[in-house]
């Protein structure tokens, strides 16, 4: 067997995931494709570990490590896709970006930029002593 064969395929299964990682706006859709390209490289690895007949089989043994990081990856992802959908009500990439959690109420920005506290300054030097 040619190795250019499942090499080809190979990138071009990588090329429609880096695609899909970059153009998709649903979270489960980039979970995909981050999952396409990882069977990108396992396709390269076996082929490789075939081509050239390496008795350890390394490539195979690294196929099977990198199926269960994908595992692992893909629970973890659908939990936390799962988890921002119920608090928020979608899962669109472009509306998650403002995650950043409001400004406290004791801690607010002054025009230069400085922060100002609240607190009594007598209740710091507590603190801080």
């Amino acid at each position: 067997m040619h190795l250019a064969y499942p090499a080809v395929l190979a990138a071009l299964l990588f090329c429609v995931g880096v695609y899909g990682v970059l153009a998709r706006r649903n979270a489960i859709l980039v979970l995909m494709s981050v999952e396409l390209m990882l069977n990108a490289v396992n396709l390269n690895l076996v082929a490789f570990d075939v081509w050239l007949r390496d008795t350890l089989h390394a490539g195979q043994a690294l196929t099977l490590f990198t199926i269960a990081i994908a595992a692992a990856e893909i629970g973890i992802g659908l939990a936390i896709v799962l988890m921002v959908h119920r608090n928020r009500g979608t899962s669109d990439i472009d509306r998650l970006r403002d995650t950043a959690e409001p400004p406290q109420p004791w801690d607010t920005a002054t025009e230069d930029g400085a922060t100002t506290d609240d607190t009594p300054t007598g209740e710091k030097a507590e603190a801080t002593a």
